[in-house]
């Protein structure tokens, strides 16, 4: 089986040796980048399995890759940067980010934390990646919601981890407290705001009512129930 291929997108060659040694020992494939249109144009000709990217770069605000490594690459993003305040974490975790770090930071910790994203995504695997609910079709390999009419509507790798999370546990309640088990992250206002975006973002994807979603209920004081039944295969 081939190592998981770990983009690094950083401006400080420093990091980026740091970062590519650390991965490297610990198994990984690595490729680095200074610049983000180094790294944009790589992409036409691999995609990676986890990003590491600076909001810092000198082209480019890494803000704005993120959403585009989320959504269309499916890659897991992880945002390593100094900013450290609220607002910077939840522009993050608003654009599709699965983790964020701040600087400085001990390289064994990013490789503890991509090991974590990548064994949650193996495991998960070995489930199924297709489930059926409410007339809808989950494809995790893909990252695509299919509808009864078969529009096709894409999801983030970070919503895809919280989707899962909800069809593989259907009637029963989940506290946030689970969730921050299950999905790992730091706890606190940036966690709790991440998944109030993405549970909205997924019912807005699957057509619901904000002020009364049938699907994905609020259970206020207590966490969530996704009500559907749910069916799973593998592909």
């Amino acid at each position: 089986m081939t190592a998981p291929l770990v983009s690094i997108l950083d401006d400080e060659p420093a990091i980026r040796s740091m970062l590519a040694s650390a991965l490297e020992e610990a198994g990984f494939r690595t490729q680095s980048f200074g610049r983000a249109r180094e790294f944009e144009a790589s992409l036409k000709a691999t995609t990676p399995d986890v990003c590491l990217v600076d909001l810092s770069l000198p082209d480019r605000d890494g803000l704005s890759l993120v959403h585009r490594l989320a959504l269309e690459q499916g890659a897991i993003v992880i945002i390593i940067s100094g900013r450290a305040h609220v607002r910077d974490k939840v522009a993050g975790f608003d654009l599709g980010a699965d983790d964020y770090i701040i600087k400085p930071f001990e390289p064994a910790e990013v490789v503890a934390r991509i090991r974590a994203r990548i064994r949650k995504g193996q495991t998960a695997n070995t489930t199924g990646n297709i489930a059926h609910f409410a007339g809808w079709s989950a494809y995790f390999d893909r990252y695509s919601l299919v509808s009864e009419t078969g529009e096709e509507t894409p999801f983030s790798h970070a919503e895809s981890e919280v989707l899962r999370l909800f069809l593989e546990s259907p009637k029963r309640l989940i506290t946030r407290t689970h969730m921050q088990e299950s999905l790992g992250g730091g706890a606190g206002e940036s966690f709790d705001r991440a998944m109030d975006v993405r549970i909205s973002r997924l019912r807005t994807k699957l057509g619901e009512d904000p002020k009364n979603p049938h699907l994905i209920k609020t259970i206020y004081g207590a966490g969530y129930i996704f009500l559907g039944d749910v069916t799973w295969e593998k592909s």
